[in-house]
């Protein structure tokens, strides 16, 4: 909303901003579950994900602590950025050279880049794919902020999952998985695509900002 409110509209219709009892309410009998959505992010908490069945979609040990939950699902538990609802990384950056490797090696699916995202989409024309994963430590210049990179960006089955018009498709993430596996800090071979950045100095971005790295 033009306040920053942010409102969720129902199967029905109906609008309720969230910190609204009702909407917890509506949402937690709608999903069968007790749900509620927070406009806040907790000091201390948890994220629960389904672990698929491909290579590198979850580290080895923690698919092997995975549980089962009410659906059937395999589920793994694990920690967030502190006070964020950031899984790790607080903005993420891809390349259109990596997107359009992927591309060719699975023509069938569609690699817009709403499925991964991203805050930052870097056009790097016939730049060599996954060029970015060799940014690491770097700082980047992009209008008027500056990042550092810090690391791969490890993928979990959301890019594989309808978005707007962009329909599901499993075999998204099972191209990244083939294609690119690599090492994230300790985990091992992760499958990944784009970066991670953090923020050193803020600013506006706009459409068409050059970027310099260095």
């Amino acid at each position: 909303m033009a306040d920053g409110t942010v409102a969720v509209e129902l199967p029905d219709g109906v609008i309720r901003t969230v910190g609204d009892p009702e909407l917890d309410a509506r949402l937690s009998k709608l999903l069968g579950r007790q749900v509620c959505v927070s406009a806040s992010a907790p000091a201390h908490s948890t994220l629960e994900r389904a672990v698929p069945e491909y290579e590198g979609g979850v580290p080895d040990a923690v698919r092997a602590t995975a549980f089962v939950d009410g659906t059937g699902e395999k589920i793994t538990a694990g920690k967030v950025a502190s006070g964020t609802f950031f899984d790790y990384g607080r903005v993420h950056l891809v390349t259109t050279s990596s997107l359009t490797r992927l591309q060719s090696v699975y023509p069938a699916g569609d690699f817009d880049p709403r499925r991964f995202r991203p805050n930052l989409v870097i056009e790097t024309g016939e730049g060599p794919p996954f060029a970015e994963d060799g940014w690491q430590g770097w700082q980047l210049r992009v209008g008027e902020a500056l990042f550092r990179v810090v690391v791969p960006t490890p993928r979990c089955v959301v890019p594989a999952l309808g978005h707007d018009e962009l329909g599901a498709d499993p075999g998204i993430m099972r191209a990244i998985a083939r294609e690119h596996r690599i090492h994230v800090f300790d985990l091992g071979r992760l499958a990944c695509l784009g970066v991670y950045l953090d923020v050193l100095e803020p600013g506006e971005v706009r459409l068409g900002d050059s970027i310099t790295v260095g």
